[in-house]
């Protein structure tokens, strides 16, 4: 079997008889030539695997062969072999885009490293990564098993996330033993969830005096108590906070960007393309339930929990039922927030829905810097989960979850958020980037009947007649208990938990076929309501 099929350029090539049998003896089939003429003319004869080049030979230069080349097979990796050390030979080498750069006298295990690099980085990627991944496997079940806090859960699916990623840029065939791994993942993070979540969100109670003495009691006696875990994580009214005003109260200026429906993985691709020019302070959160933009992240912007949005500022609350955006009036909550909190800082707000806004929002970017906060939600991601649904080209496009953060790379690479973070860059400010929620990828229809007025979203649902088997779910039959508004004396919410959507069974076969494979949120899953918030500081160069 053959390795590969190399081209090696290069006026002396008698004297380099004994590299070509190294590199035969390791089963590659070597053709060489002299000259660059010769060498344009083998590669219209040829498909190299990799062209080993000499940069200074008569006639044609190493340079202007290497042009030549690259219009016959633009695609070819080019290794430049070379006595001259100069800086703008080595930088006109690499402007052209060559694959490495070789210093003679070579010796054949250099050559052999090049040849690892450039023809066989994949399989051996794939190889290095399936092998840690098994080795990591037992370990990482062992962690699912026994994840006992919220902690816990963090660092899981970080883990999760990380061996996604890996595996992705590879041709393994494990990644189905990841995917299962995750979906045993989420069935103990919805266990873990209806056992922890309404301690986390239950409403502070008034303490009356025997509570007071109690816990007067308790606070002395330190040698009988246990130590007490974390009583609950940051979630969504938590952020202004714990993140924004702190950084304000500092006397710096916050730019807060949110990606509606962000997910942790997406945010890993995003740190890839600009780690380069900031210093990053990565952390995860956790997101309210539902897991939709009209809770969540009007959660953020007015750091209540939607009861008390919906009881204290009842015209900036959009009821399921009503026909109008659920998130119309997120200045609006922004500003009761800091008056709450009775401080005096200028804010500006943006939502990012189309090319046109976000031209007009970048030319108002000078502008920006009369404000302490200034916020900007992008969309795009939201959008292209809802066309991924509706479109049948974008699901084609965006066909699994690696096509999806390739999309979504794409976005950052060529939208305005580039232009926006090459801005901060050379700024003052502190970034703050977060997301209201993430999204899951959701495979398993689940039966649920309803009346005319339940609402239409597949993760959950609201209503005062619903039926459905409890043990799919995660119900909450009293929805004071998670803060969460009722619009019925008698209104329950319920929550697909894993990969799972809903459908009703009077038309469940389209449901079934139409929504599977589609990313939906509003659920309980790790990629849903584990989500990152990101600082990210000027790099100083």
């Amino acid at each position: 079997m053959v390795n590969g099929l190399l081209l090696w350029v290069d006026d002396e090539i008698e004297l380099l008889k004994a590299h070509i049998l190294f590199l035969e003896k390791k089963e590659y089939e070597v053709i060489t030539v002299s000259n660059g003429m010769d060498a344009i003319e083998q590669c219209r004869l040829h498909s190299f695997d990799l062209i080993l080049l000499d940069e200074m030979m008569p006639g044609l230069s190493g340079l202007e062969t290497l042009q030549k080349i690259k219009e016959i097979s633009p695609a070819v990796p080019i290794v430049m072999v070379t006595k001259s050390e100069e800086e703008n030979i080595m930088d006109q080498a690499i402007g052209s885009k060559i694959a490495d750069y070789l210093i003679k006298p070579v010796n054949p295990n250099q050559i052999l490293l090049t040849l690892k690099k450039n023809i066989h980085r994949k399989e051996i990627m794939t190889e290095v990564t399936q092998s840690s991944y098994q080795q990591n496997f037992s370990d990482l079940s062992d962690k699912i098993n026994k994840c006992k806090d919220y902690k816990d859960w963090i660092n899981v699916y970080k883990q999760l996330v990380h061996w996604e990623l890996e595996l992705s840029s590879t041709d393994s065939s494990m990644t189905e033993m990841l995917k299962r791994q995750k979906e045993d993942a989420n069935v103990g993070f919805a266990k873990f969830i209806k056992e922890n979540y309404l301690s986390w969100v239950k409403p502070v109670q008034p303490e009356t005096e025997k509570d007071n003495l109690r816990n007067l009691i308790a606070a002395r006696n330190t040698s009988t108590r246990q130590p007490q875990q974390d009583e609950r994580p940051m979630m969504s009214p938590d952020v202004f906070k714990k993140k924004i005003f702190p950084i304000l109260s500092e006397g710096s200026k916050v730019f807060l960007i949110v990606l509606d429906n962000f997910r942790y993985d997406q945010w890993r691709i995003l740190a890839q393309e600009i780690g380069d020019m900031f210093d990053i302070n990565e952390e995860l959160y956790y997101s309210i339930l539902p897991t939709a933009t009209q809770y969540a992240r009007n959660s953020i912007f007015s750091g209540l929990m939607p009861n008390k949005i919906a009881e204290m500022f009842p015209e900036l609350w959009v009821d399921e039922d009503e026909e109008e955006g659920k998130n119309l009036n997120e200045a609006p909550l922004i500003q009761t927030q800091i008056d709450r909190y009775r401080r005096k800082n200028t804010f500006s707000y943006h939502k990012i829905s189309d090319s046109n806004a976000a031209e007009k929002f970048l030319s108002q970017f000078k502008q920006l810097e009369n404000y302490d906060l200034n916020v900007v939600v992008f969309n795009f991601i939201d959008m292209l989960s809802h066309a991924r649904t509706e479109s049948k080209m974008v699901r084609e496009l965006a066909n699994n979850e690696s096509a999806y953060r390739s999309i979504t790379l794409s976005w950052f690479r060529h939208s305005v958020i580039a232009d926006l973070f090459k801005a901060l860059a050379a700024s003052n400010y502190k970034i703050i980037i977060t997301t209201d929620h993430g999204s899951i990828r959701a495979n398993n229809p689940i039966k649920i009947i309803g009346d005319r007025n339940t609402n239409t979203n597949l993760r959950y649902k609201l209503g005062k007649n619903l039926s459905y088997n409890p043990k799919e779910v995660f119900e909450i039959k009293d929805p004071r208990q998670a803060q969460l508004p009722s619009p019925n004396l008698s209104t329950t919410y319920v929550f697909a938990t894993g990969d799972t959507f809903f459908a009703y069974p009077n038309n469940y076969n389209y449901y079934a076929s139409y929504f599977k494979d589609t990313f939906q949120h509003g659920g309980v899953s790790m990629e849903e309501m584990i989500i990152p918030i990101i600082t990210l500081t000027e790099r100083k160069r």
